[in-house]
């Protein structure tokens, strides 16, 4: 069952904009589903791309899988718990302007480290890159 009216969280209804974070990434998104416990939105701009690596051993690369993790797609829909969602009404941005600047942010913040997890972020970010056509 799909409710429609405003179901707690934020209030929000279906074609809303909301800002929300979705594992470690940030983003622009549109309601599209609301449900008692959920919500599910398309994705529009990133606003912060994903961290790279192990979510279980954050900031470490000497871990046995150093996991690539790409940004949500343009388009795609997420579920995200109501308390993640925060009402949006700014512009929005271009969905690939906003991945090529969270991208190359992410790289210039991890630049200034120097450690094994920030060597293996840029070496994974630059494959997204290349994926991502940016």
């Amino acid at each position: 069952m799909i409710y429609r009216k405003k179901q707690g969280g934020i209030g929000v209804d279906i074609g809303d904009f909301i800002v929300t974070t979705k594992k470690t990434g940030k983003y622009i998104g549109e309601i599209t589903q609301v449900f008692p416990d959920h919500y599910v939105f398309k994705t529009l701009a990133v606003l912060k791309h994903p961290a790279q690596g192990d979510l279980h051993h954050p900031n470490e690369g000497d871990v046995p899988f150093f996991h690539e993790r790409k940004a949500l797609a343009y388009g795609e829909q997420a579920n995200i718990p109501l308390k993640t969602a925060k009402p949006y009404s700014g512009e929005i941005p271009d969905y690939t302007e906003s991945l090529r600047t969270a991208v190359h942010g992410l790289v210039e913040k991890l630049e200034k480290e120097d450690t094994l997890y920030s060597q293996k972020s840029i070496a994974a970010l630059k494959n997204l890159m290349k994926e991502y056509g940016i």
